[in-house]
């Protein structure tokens, strides 16, 4: 499949990157610096900006699919789904955030539940607002998947499950929460899922979520 990665030399891009090339998939790796890209025989450098709606459609077009793994705060949803529009590619994949989700038993919102810090809230807010918008969004075949509360590489989990074990839950609206009280995925486990998801969809107009 070939598949526009935009934002693959990010944290969770590159993770994404290294799946969809394990699993055999042309990927063309859209970024603004593409010295940063990883030399691979399937991996195809494109310099494109995110901000820039003209350019980044001609780099996604033609396309079977199209990923999306940069922060929210770096583009809007009108221009960035704008792109994949009139890109012509109908799939599309957003690497979302958590505070969307609600908290399990309730119908609060992460977001709106007190437990993440006011400096930080800016990147979840603009992740819930572009959630909202393409839940309205009714003629690309997208599919937002949230990570758990903790989202983190190998090394920040320690002892704890870390790297990509291929052993996780996947749920839909609400946080998903382990019998010791924690919710968690590592950066290379939810690009197990995205690339599943990408591979047998499941979760089509839909946000779903990876857990341990």
């Amino acid at each position: 499949m070939k598949v526009a990665l935009v934002g693959a030399t990010g944290p969770v891009g590159r993770r994404i990157l290294d799946e969809l090339v394990s699993r055999d998939h042309q990927v063309f790796a859209v970024v603004r610096d593409v010295s940063k890209v990883p030399s691979h025989p399937n991996v195809t450098a494109v310099s494109a900006d995110a901000g820039d709606p003209e350019g980044l459609a001609s780099a996604l077009a033609g396309k079977d699919a199209v990923i999306s793994a940069i922060r929210f705060l770096k583009t809007e949803p009108e221009k960035l789904v704008g792109a994949v529009r009139k890109s012509g590619v109908k799939r599309y994949i957003v690497v979302g955030g958590a505070a969307s989700l609600f908290v399990p038993g309730t119908k609060t919102k992460l977001l709106d539940s007190g437990r993440i810090p006011k400096e930080y809230l800016p990147e979840p807010t603009a992740g819930s607002k572009f959630l909202d918008y393409l839940s309205g969004v009714d003629d690309l075949d997208w599919t937002f998947l949230s990570p758990s509360g903790m989202f983190s590489n190998d090394e920040q989990f320690g002892t704890k499950p870390g790297g990509r074990t291929g052993e996780f839950r996947l749920g839909k609206d609400e946080l998903l929460v382990s019998d010791s009280g924690e919710s968690e995925i590592s950066y290379e486990d939810y690009a197990a899922a995205l690339v599943d998801e990408l591979e047998n969809p499941q979760h089509i107009r839909q946000r779903f979520t990876v857990g341990y």
